[in-house]
């Protein structure tokens, strides 16, 4: 059974793996994209919450 990374690493340079990785970042050099990113990890660090209220 192949590791995961082999499995990875063989899709990664398959064509469509390729095509989406140049995908990925196209889209990771897009400011907006950077912002939401950004918002996202301060989430999940137990940053700024938006309803601070009401948590659920």
């Amino acid at each position: 059974m192949a590791s995961l990374i082999a499995r990875i690493r063989s899709y990664l340079s398959s064509p469509q793996g390729r095509r989406n990785l140049e995908k990925a970042k196209t889209m990771a050099r897009d400011p907006r994209n950077q912002q939401k990113a950004r918002g996202l990890l301060a989430r999940l660090r137990g940053g700024r919450s938006h309803h601070p209220t009401n948590r659920w």
